[in-house]
């Protein structure tokens, strides 16, 4: 499979793995700032390195974190987020079975509070800086067959425009980027 396409995280433990806070949090800071020891990330995250390195260790089992033996040394352990597909997408409820479902419910429910966090933090970052801040909205009808290309050309967009961490040229910057999508007629 080639990274950037669609890959369906239907396996209910890789599904809970990412359903954690904690190893959200790690995989956004490896995400944003590279690589990272257990230590390093366990000092910026408040949590003990024996937590940190746990939670690694999950990460690692089902291959969203590897570690980078070339900088590991003894006990120091350096960690990255691993290559692989970047185009990740959650199944349907009816795709999992009915004892799995809690776990996708999890998985929005940390995923929302996350983008509530980013969206509470966009006024400080517009104000910071303007020109690294756009915001979209917009209401337009589309049957459920253009919904589907909409989507997708906007997932093939994500790909041609953005670069994984060691691939970004030097001026690149790390950007939060989400796409709300709902029907207004449901109000």
């Amino acid at each position: 499979m080639k990274d950037d396409e669609p890959f369906l995280l239907d396996d209910p433990a890789r599904l809970k793995a990412l359903a954690h806070p904690m190893r959200r949090l790690i995989l956004r800071h490896l995400n944003v700032h590279g690589p990272a020891t257990s230590t390093t990330i366990g000092e910026l995250l408040d949590a003990k390195t024996g937590t940190t390195s746990y939670h690694l260790r999950q990460l690692e089992k089902y291959g969203f974190v590897e570690e980078i033996p070339e900088r590991s040394a003894g006990r120091e352990r350096w960690w990255r987020k691993a290559g692989g597909p970047r185009d990740l997408r959650l199944p349907t409820p009816d795709q999992l079975a009915p004892e799995d479902r809690p776990v996708l419910a999890e998985f929005h429910r940390i995923s929302l509070q996350e983008d509530r966090e980013l969206l509470e933090r966009l006024p400080a970052s517009y104000a910071r800086d303007p020109s690294w801040v756009k915001v979209s909205r917009g209401l337009r009808r589309m049957t459920k067959a253009e919904f589907e290309e909409f989507f997708e050309a906007y997932m093939a967009l994500l790909h041609k425009y953005g670069y994984q961490g060691d691939e970004a040229p030097s001026d690149a910057r790390p950007m939060y980027i989400r796409l709300f999508t709902l029907p207004a007629d449901e109000e």
